[in-house]
């Protein structure tokens, strides 16, 4: 089957392992045609991490077929779907774990959030998210072994990277995961990828979430990539906006979500050898709030 691959996923020839699922992708493409019986458009051309294309059920359904480079923070993806059964997220309507295939509720008219005025933006982030917060355990894995695994990694891509940022923010970012992890409250499901261009207009319901990355954490981790997202604004004013209102208005703990945010964004800062400057921005803005 004839594949174009989007550019953004161009970075994956880069690696081996990116390579490998380059080259299954046609394969399992073709299968995944032929289980579900799909008439595929073209592929979507923004995401980095996955293929994802516009497809139509025999009966006209309109449907989205999401084939996912296998990377841990998507692993259960479609578990995270089938526990919010639409309520707030796009509905998934099948999955083939073998393949990292989802066939997913398509939005309507599929307009990103980040495209609205950021004070309408966070209204309904502040709508959504405490339908997101379901009860959750096993397949999940646990914020506090996630922060764990950011603690131990990060002075290694620190070092590797040419150390990009001054020490004080690493070590800012270790104390506060490490003290934050052992201390949360209750357990829920959260989303470490909920930010604005991650919640799409839609008909059934007036804005859904997709693609989540799914822990078991406590509330106050939900906010951080709101609050650290450049989608509605990328300035120390609207970072620490975000935070005052988000924390406000969903009832957290503001000093939790602002030490969430430092080590989070400080850990995601580096990623394939690549730094991002805007994040490393929020933590110096965050830190300085303190």
């Amino acid at each position: 089957m004839e594949l174009e691959i989007p550019q953004r996923l161009d970075w994956m020839r880069r690696v081996p392992a990116g390579r490998e699922w380059l080259a299954v992708l046609p394969e399992r493409l073709a299968a995944c045609v032929d289980r579900w019986s799909l008439r595929l458009g073209p592929a979507y051309p923004g995401s980095l991490v996955s293929l994802a294309l516009p497809a139509e059920l025999p009966d006209g359904t309109s449907v989205v077929l999401k084939l996912q480079y296998p990377d841990w923070d998507s692993e259960h993806e479609a578990a995270a779907l089938a526990t919010w059964a639409g309520d707030g997220a796009v509905r998934l309507l099948a999955h083939e774990p073998a393949w990292r295939a989802l066939l997913i509720e398509r939005c309507a008219p599929g307009e990103p959030l980040s495209g609205r005025p950021p004070e309408e933006a966070l209204g309904v982030v502040v709508d959504l998210l405490p339908r997101l917060w379901q009860p959750a355990g096993a397949p999940f894995t646990s914020l506090v072994d996630e922060a764990a695994g950011w603690v131990e990694r990060m002075p290694g891509n620190w070092e590797r990277a040419g150390r990009p940022y001054e020490r004080r923010l690493l070590d800012a970012a270790r104390d506060l995961l490490t003290d934050l992890a052992p201390s949360q409250g209750d357990q829920v499901l959260v989303n470490q990828d909920l930010h604005a261009g991650n919640v799409l207009r839609a008909e059934r319901e007036p804005w859904l979430v997709i693609d989540p990355k799914p822990l078991v954490g406590e509330r106050e981790f939900s906010v951080v990539p709101m609050v650290r997202g450049a989608e509605l604004g990328h300035s120390a004013a609207a970072v620490r906006h975000r935070l005052d209102r988000l924390t406000a208005e969903l009832g957290l703990d503001r000093e939790r979500v602002r030490g969430w945010t430092v080590g989070q964004t400080l850990a995601w800062s580096i990623g394939e050898g690549q730094v991002f400057p805007a994040q490393v921005e929020v933590v110096r803005w965050l830190l300085d709030d303190a």
